[in-house]
């Protein structure tokens, strides 16, 4: 049920910030969170192995905010690593386990998260990601088109996989591989949606995708009926697209891993772990990137 993009190559729960004056109204944003989830569960389906990632550009503001739901087996020790800056290198926070990042963000604001897609057949001259690519990512790069560079350098092809780079200038792109090309798919209007298709090619299976339509359909909504948008309300639009938590046949128990909220613009972080309101990890990414010993962050 691989519902992370990357297979690695061969108790604190946030509480860190609770004084910060940016988080003072943790006990709605629980209840907010508890909303989206209630919804997610409601609309979820049998089918584990799904993510799903959101880049959403306010028009009214040019907040930028991005979302995230990372399927995955409930057994997987997550963390979050926060690494800080070092000469030529940016401070950064990712997210994943084994020591291999399935997603973040570092302090120029850009970010990444991926999902699985159909296997298809990579470039006969790429070859995987060696190492934790993420990580190198966020510590030499500050945009999406300076991440881009840096994996056709490395001549890099992901034969089950696609990545979203947005960062915090409001410019988001999707990497693929199709049929032996590479693929970049960019932001349309003011946001860019990915689950498990190919966006340049649904041909390939895995289309159509309910989450998908159901995202898109939510932030219509938002924009319509809501006069201001925040990063709750635009993390509200990826609650059909939880996956709550099946037994397969073997015994292993798989779902929403973690939900991951960003507003780029305020440097904000929240996760959610496994669907449940109470375990929240809240950040002030300006503050963290700010410090100077590494940190790693277990999720329970």
């Amino acid at each position: 049920m691989p519902g992370h993009f990357w297979i690695k190559n061969n108790k604190t729960t946030g509480k860190i910030l609770a004084g910060n004056r940016l988080f003072t109204k943790l006990l709605t944003m629980r209840k907010l969170f508890l909303l989206i989830f209630i919804v997610g569960c409601i609309a979820s389906t049998n089918k584990t192995c799904a993510c799903s990632i959101l880049y959403y550009v306010d028009k009214n503001t040019g907040k930028i905010y991005v979302a995230n739901n990372e399927d995955y087996w409930y057994e997987t020790k997550t963390y979050i690593q926060i690494n800080p800056r070092s000469e030529n290198k940016y401070a950064r926070l990712w997210y994943g386990w084994d020591d291999f990042a399935q997603g973040g963000i570092n302090e120029a604001g850009l970010f990444f998260d991926g999902a699985v897609t159909p296997i298809q057949k990579g470039p006969s001259f790429y070859t995987n990601p060696a190492g934790n690519m993420g990580d190198h990512i966020l510590a030499t790069c500050k945009t999406v088109d300076e991440a881009i560079n840096y994996i056709n350098e490395r001549n890099i092809a992901l034969p089950n996989a696609h990545i979203m780079f947005g960062d915090s200038t409001g410019n988001a792109k999707i990497i693929e591989w199709v049929n032996g090309k590479q693929q970049i798919i960019s932001i349309k209007d003011n946001r860019l949606v990915m689950t498990n298709f190919h966006l340049s090619d649904t041909t390939t299976g895995n289309f159509p995708c309910y989450r998908y339509s159901a995202i898109n359909e939510n932030l219509n909504k938002l924009e319509i009926n809501s006069d201001t948008l925040d990063l709750l309300k635009i993390g509200n639009a990826l609650g059909q697209s939880a996956q709550t938590p099946k037994q397969n046949e073997n015994g292993k128990i798989g779902g929403t891993l973690y939900s991951t909220f960003i507003n780029i613009t305020d440097m904000e972080f929240f996760l959610v772990y496994k669907l449940d309101n109470t375990k929240v990890t809240k950040l002030d990414l300006k503050a963290e990137f700010d410090k100077q010993k590494k940190q790693k962050i277990k999720l329970k």
